[in-house]
């Protein structure tokens, strides 16, 4: 259970040596926005990379050049992705959710609570993670793209411009 053969050992650092280097060329190689997490296709990303990694190290039947071309397979997919979402707007709106208003000026969003099945707890904890103690001085709290809440305490402004807005407003 505790034991590990040195060829083992020897296979695993030197594998995991060189896989990282390669991971470090493929990220520096295609740039800043391969591992943002920006929505939720961007964190699915970001852990299948790491998955990969982990399973060129322990996986001795995988070879070096086989995890190296995973890596590859996913960063470019990530690449033509997310260069064909910035220049297709149809195509954006496929692979992206829209930011989703949750609370505004007092008065929690039922409706768009319940879409995003998302709790009044959940927001609250949300406002007191942003540092605001009272929800009086919370103009805005917003579910992003990647799953995070934002919270915005002074005038919302045009921040809120791309944000969905569920106008009925509709009890629980």
């Amino acid at each position: 259970m505790f034991e590990i053969s040195l060829d083992s050992f020897t296979r695993i650092v030197t594998v995991g040596v060189l896989a990282y280097i390669g991971l470090l060329v493929f990220l520096r190689t295609s740039g800043k926005r391969t591992l943002t997490k920006l929505n939720a296709f961007d964190l699915v990303v970001t852990v299948a990379l790491g998955s990969t990694l982990a399973t060129i190290l322990l996986d001795s039947k995988l070879s070096l050049w086989e995890g190296l071309t995973a890596f590859a397979v996913l960063i470019v997919l990530q690449y033509l992705i997310t260069f064909t979402a910035v220049r297709s707007k149809s195509f954006n709106k496929l692979i992206k959710s829209e930011p989703r208003l949750l609370f505004s000026e007092g008065e929690f969003l039922e409706q768009a609570m319940r879409d995003e099945r998302v709790k009044d707890i959940e927001i609250m904890q949300a406002v007191r993670n942003s540092g605001e103690g009272d929800l009086q001085n919370v103009k805005a709290v917003i579910l992003e793209t990647d799953g995070s809440m934002s919270v915005i305490t002074n005038q919302a402004g045009n921040a809120l411009a791309n944000v969905k807005e569920n106008v009925k407003k509709d009890p629980m």
